[in-house]
Order: C-alpha cells, then structure tokens, then sequence
C-alpha cells in the first residue's frame, strides 16, 4: 500500500476568511481531509503550496514597502 499523504497542519491554525494562513487549505479542504483519497490529497497539498507562496509573497512586499 502506498504511503499515506502528510497533513499539511503545522498546528497554528490562523484562519483569515476561508483560508488557513498557516498552512494555506481552505476551510473546505480542512474540514473534507480526513475523508480525502490520496488523489485528492496530494492534489489539496500542491495547492495550499501554491496559496503559501503567494502569502509568503505578498508578506515580503508588504514588508518592504512595495
């Protein structure tokens, strides 16, 4: 069997509207998880990649005043 997908939850739950800035699934993805296949998984963790860099992103801007 393969390997289970990791739960991208780093504990610190901060939601800001329907978004998780911590560890950036929605509140849908959050809430669908544990009932997730690893299809769905894997695809939720690339996106909440992507949605982590585009905070990470935005906060760097804000930051340097850009």
């Amino acid at each position: 069997m393969a390997k289970d997908i990791d739960n991208p939850c780093v504990s610190l739950c901060q939601l800001n509207s329907e978004l998780c800035v911590s560890c950036g699934r929605t509140r849908e993805e959050i809430r669908k998880w544990r009932g997730m296949k690893r299809p769905e998984k894997m695809a939720t963790v690339q996106r909440a990649a992507t949605r982590m860099k585009a905070i990470v992103k935005k906060n760097a801007k804000r930051q340097t005043g850009e």
